[in-house]
């Protein structure tokens, strides 16, 4: 009898000092986790990216770009050439789904062009900053790297892109940057200014791609070879940040690949590649 009226007492203790540490919602009680006086709240992860996949690369570019952009291509004597030349080749990587590009080289009488697709799915691994907010940041990082200024407000310089800038002066379409501070030239010119050469369009942020954008265009040469022109487009969407780069060596020394032109495919190809992009 005593061993009996003893576990009955242990039991109605133990009820009683879990009554004492719960209360119901109707009675004031606060949930676990919360500070004394204060109501109970729970942590909300952020915000998932728009994207939870990228495209395949090597198949984001029609073949009639591809001619445009590499001139020479369709040319080429052998078909399993051709066919290989249109294919490009993807570049390693150990996630497609974060991570994926492709890369073509055509090489002709007049010059020799390069162009490569790259795409990243950015996915942030603190619950309290979304991925979007995670892509941003890596743009912005681009944008430093890029040394580009600051769009001049109601100035335009924009390439062509089939008609889809805008040039009157509202704000929209691309702009030319603002001249970078002098260090005490007389001229005003940076001597490390981003854009090209007098000869080509000038680098630029971009304001009607993606939800922000820019336009890296350099020329370069090394010692007595052709010049080569490398023109870069790189905008990010929501949670993906993708880039192009184009390039030309002409075949002939003293021959300057076209700026604009160069701008311009670089830019439609970079327009459609936004479109393919599914959620």
């Amino acid at each position: 009898m005593q061993r009996k009226a003893y576990a009955a007492g242990v039991a109605a203790l133990l009820a009683a000092l879990l009554a004492g540490c719960t209360g119901s919602s109707g009675d004031g009680g606060t949930t676990d986790n919360s500070n004394p006086g204060e109501p109970g709240t729970a942590t909300q992860a952020a915000e998932p990216g728009k994207y939870a996949a990228l495209p395949e690369p090597c198949g984001a570019v029609d073949q009639k770009l591809l001619d445009e952009l590499l001139p020479g291509i369709a040319q080429l004597p052998d078909e399993a050439q051709r066919e290989k030349a249109y294919a490009g080749e993807a570049t390693v990587t150990f996630d497609t789904d974060r991570k994926a590009g492709c890369r073509w080289k055509v090489e002709s009488a007049q010059a020799t062009n390069h162009l490569r697709v790259d795409f990243e799915r950015v996915v942030s691994y603190d619950n309290a900053v979304s991925d979007d907010s995670e892509a941003e940041r890596l743009f912005a990082r681009l944008l430093t790297e890029a040394d580009l200024a600051e769009p001049e407000a109601g100035a335009s310089g924009s390439a062509s892109t089939g008609g889809d800038d805008k040039e009157d002066g509202d704000g929209e379409g691309a702009k030319s940057p603002k001249s970078p501070p002098s260090s005490g030239s007389s001229s005003g010119t940076s001597p490390s200014s981003p854009s090209s050469s007098s000869s080509g369009l000038p680098s630029r942020v971009l304001e009607d791609l993606g939800d922000e954008a820019y336009l890296a265009d350099e020329l370069s040469s090394s010692g007595s070879t052709a010049k080569q022109r490398t023109v870069t487009v790189a905008f990010r969407t929501s949670n993906v940040i993708v880039t192009v780069e184009y390039a030309e060596q002409s075949a002939m020394v003293g021959v300057v690949p076209d700026s604009e032109e160069m701008q311009d495919r670089a830019r439609k190809l970079a327009s459609g590649l936004s479109g393919s992009l599914s959620g």
